[in-house]
């Protein structure tokens, strides 16, 4: 019987990991490999790794985390869940089961990427979401929006700290005049039309072409697709979820707990705004809220 059981080994997983284990709690963390953010080369904004592949931050931390005696580090996905505090039962994709007294789900979210040509390519390079993480490296040239909800239309005002070149592609929606006057006023360029094509090389962007034939040269795009949670254990466990702007998400208090006694969530699976940053620290407070729930 394991002390807690992590489903999820990326940056919020491992973190309640290390401080589960250096609390000598008995901890296995089930992890598929697949961190959402691999599609980067380097990860930005974070606090002694500016500029280092997210693969190589994760392996360190694998590394540090799996010296500790009570934690064990365990490739595969995990199926089904079962149980109640003190009692919950794990069943891997191979068949296996792993008791807990405590869950916390951290397997974060997988981005559906639209069926653009050259947008899958240039994700996390030239195609990004978050101007703080990567916007640095592409300040001063050229950027794209994609339309993809109204608080698409709050960026134009936050990315004029790396550019005063913006265009907004609407991607065939309509906006209100007064927002659109406003944008104007902002010199951002709107466009109408539904994009079709990104030009590219090797994820990095020269232009995207609309339906129309437009051409618009751009060094970058932001955009920001749908996204769903990468596993369906919060639904078998009927957890409270809430919609974001661009999915759903489950519904935790400030320690990770869940509306289900015993099941804590941390990561971009229980957050709206995702970062590594913001990641680490959901995950460390969500081991804390875990262990804390066993001393009652």
């Amino acid at each position: 019987m394991q002390d807690i059981i992590i489903v999820g080994g990326s940056f919020a997983g491992l973190a309640a990991a290390m401080q589960l284990g250096r609390a000598r709690r008995r901890v296995t963390v089930l992890d598929t490999g697949l961190n959402r953010n691999r599609y980067a080369q380097e990860a930005h904004n974070i606090l002694g790794h500016d500029g280092t592949p997210p693969g190589d931050i994760l392996a360190a931390a694998r590394a540090q985390v799996g010296a500790y005696p009570t934690v064990t580090l365990r490739a595969g996905r995990a199926e089904r869940v079962t149980g109640e505090p003190d009692a919950f039962t794990v069943t891997t994709a191979e068949g296996e089961t792993i008791e807990g007294r405590r869950l916390i789900l951290s397997y974060g979210i997988v981005d559906e990427f639209p069926p653009i040509p050259g947008f899958a390519e240039s994700w996390g390079k030239t195609v990004i979401h978050c101007p703080f993480c990567h916007g640095y490296e592409v300040a001063g040239r050229p950027w794209g929006l994609l339309y993809s909800s109204p608080m698409s239309l709050h960026g134009p005002a936050l990315y004029s700290n790396w550019t005063d070149e913006i265009s907004l592609i609407l991607d065939g929606h309509t906006i209100p005049e007064a927002e659109r006057h406003k944008l104007e006023k902002r010199k951002v360029r709107i466009f109408d039309g539904k994009l079709a094509a990104i030009d590219q090389a090797d994820g990095v962007i020269r232009s995207v072409t609309l339906e129309d034939g437009t051409k618009v040269p751009l060094a970058a795009l932001y955009a920001h697709p749908r996204n769903r949670p990468s596993a369906n254990l919060h639904a078998q466990l009927g957890l409270d979820m809430k919609d974001t702007p661009t999915g759903t998400m489950v519904v935790v208090d400030e320690m990770g707990a869940t509306s289900r006694p015993g099941v804590f969530a941390a990561g971009d699976l229980a957050m709206a705004m995702h970062s590594v940053t913001f990641s680490t620290n959901a995950g460390s407070l969500a081991a804390m809220g875990a262990l804390q729930s066993m001393m009652v």
